[in-house]
Formats: structure tokens, C-alpha cells, sequence
């Protein structure tokens, strides 16, 4: 099936397919939306981190309320701006999908310096002295919780095998072969969630590594934090993908959503290793 003809089927849902606003040729709104969303959504945080304490300086309601309003602006702003950009476009059938996909390697450019300016952070307080007292045990032999990081890493590993072998199966016209494969990366990534979340759980209530409580903490949260919540879009971004095979969306030769959303998975993995590595592995060594 071509993109011209899926646009009948396709744009009844387009949001943007003229300017905004209007007479102003190729300007958007959309990407001043997104942007002042995402300092909303900083804002928020900071007015919450300003609430803890004896004596907060605001209540705590403005930065959770800042913070979900920034998130739902951003969201909304960015899905504006990729259909006014891209998407459009390419279900009018004047776009091979190119574009699409040199806008996601553009993404995962910004994402680099995002997760790079992280690790110089870990690295700029790791290079003080730290003795293996000050530090929790992240990586050590024994039952199952002690080694969650070692599943989890499998589990993540496997989800990226399985997603490229999907895709292949997609492009050799192997459609259920396309499905199940597709479907188990989804469960994959959904038990890397779970183990993530049941791991912070031990650190927090059963090791008394908390959220807050030094650099180290700082670090290991953030940068673990941010990973997760990465796999928690490209899990959901995984669940649209499935849904529409679901539908019959995809082909062989029309398959650029799942091109994408495969760039960004892999991408989303190959951090966790190096997390694992500088985070778990490194801080001991």
C-alpha cells in the first residue's frame, strides 16, 4: 500500500497540515510550545524541590502542578510539531520518509548531549575520593535482587535482538513472525520498568539509599531516572507501533514509523550499558 493511498484513511487525524498561523508561510507555534513547556516542566521541579524542607517557600501543589502542566504542554507541542513537520507530509504522499528518519537521528543527536552532560556531572564528582563505605552495594553476588541489575541488562539486550528481527521479518513480508516479535520487545521492555522500579524500591526503603543523601545519590538517580524515562516513551511509542500493525498499517515497503522507533529503542539500550558500566561497575572498581 503507498502513502498516497493511506491518506484517505490518515487525515481526518492530521492537526497541522497548513501553517500556524495561517499567512505566515512555513512558521509553527509548535516548536514555542514545546520549548515553553519543557521550562515549565523545569520550573516545576524547582518549586518542588523548594517546597521540601521545615520551611518551604511555596506549597507544594504549585510545582506538582507546574510540573504535570509542562509535561501535558510538551507532549502536545512536540506531537504538533512533528505533524506540521514531518508527518503530514507523508501521508499526503509527498515524502518518502526521509525526513522522518534524518529528524529522529537529529533527536538522538540531542539526546547524546542530554545523557553527555550526565555522565561529565558523574565524572566531574567521581574524581574526588570516594571509599567503598560511602557507596551502597549495587553490584554483588547472592539472590535475585542482588543481581536485577544483571536481568535487567539481559532483558533490555534480548528486547533490542528481538525488535531488529522483527523488522526484518516486517520487510520479508513475514507478517505474524512481525507481530510476535514486536509484541515480545513490548513485554521486555514493560519487566525492565518493573525491575527498575522494584530496584529503587530496595535502594530506598530496605537500603536506605535515598533519593537524596549525597552526590553519588544524585548522580545514580538522575542518570538511571532519565534512562527510564526514555524506556518508558519507547514502550509506549512500541505500543502504538503494535497497535497499528495490529491494524494492518504496515508493509514491507512502507514501514518508516517502525524504522524510527527501532533507531530510538537501540539507542535507549546501548545507554543502559554504558550506565551499568560507569554507574554500577565503575563506581567499585
Amino acid at each position: 500500500m503507498s502513502n498516497a493511498d493511506e491518506t484517505d484513511d490518515h487525515s481526518h487525524h492530521l492537526p497541522a497540515v497548513e501553517d500556524w498561523p495561517h499567512g505566515f508561510g512555513e512558521a509553527s507555534w509548535w516548536p514555542f510550545v514545546t520549548a515553553i513547556s519543557a521550562a515549565i516542566i523545569y520550573a516545576g521541579a524547582a518549586m518542588f524541590i523548594l517546597a521540601r524542607g521545615s520551611d518551604p517557600l511555596v506549597p507544594m501543589e504549585y510545582g506538582l502542578g507546574a510540573f504535570a502542566l509542562g509535561v501535558v504542554g510538551f507532549a502536545v507541542g512536540l506531537y504538533g510539531w512533528t505533524y506540521h513537520a514531518f508527518i503530514a507530509a507523508y501521508w499526503e504522499g509527498s515524502s518518502s520518509g526521509t525526513g522522518l528518519r534524518l529528524g529522529m537521528l537529529a533527536f538522538l543527536g540531542s539526546e547524546i548531549a542530554t545523557f553527555g552532560a550526565g555522565f561529565v556531572y558523574y565524572f566531574f564528582i567521581r574524581s574526588d575520593v570516594w571509599t567503598e563505605a560511602m557507596l551502597p552495594e549495587l553490584v554483588v553476588s547472592g539472590d535475585i535482587f542482588s543481581n536485577l541489575v544483571i536481568i535487567n541488562t539481559v532483558l533490555l539486550l534480548v528486547s533490542s535482538v528481538t525488535l531488529h528481527y522483527a523488522h526484518v521479518a516486517l520487510r520479508n513480508s513475514n507478517r505474524r513472525r512481525f507481530l510476535g516479535l514486536l509484541g515480545m520487545t513490548l513485554l521486555l521492555g514493560v519487566v525492565f520498568l518493573g525491575g527498575q522500579v522494584f530496584e529503587y524500591y530496595e535502594f530506598i526503603v530496605h537500603e536506605e539509599f535515598g533519593l537524596v543523601g549525597g552526590a553519588f545519590n544524585s548522580a545514580f538517580y538522575g542518570l538511571t531516572g532519565l534512562h527510564g524515562l526514555h524506556v518508558s516513551l519507547g514502550a509506549v511509542l512500541l505500543g502504538i507501533v503494535f497497535v497499528r500493525s495490529l491494524l494492518g498499517q504496515y508493509t514491507d515497503e512502507n514501514h518508516t514509523s517502525v524504522t524510527t522507533v527501532s533507531m530510538y529503542w537501540h539507542f535507549v539500550d546501548v545507554v543502559w550499558v554504558f550506565l551499568v558500566l560507569v554507574l554500577y561497575i565503575g563506581a567499585i572498581v
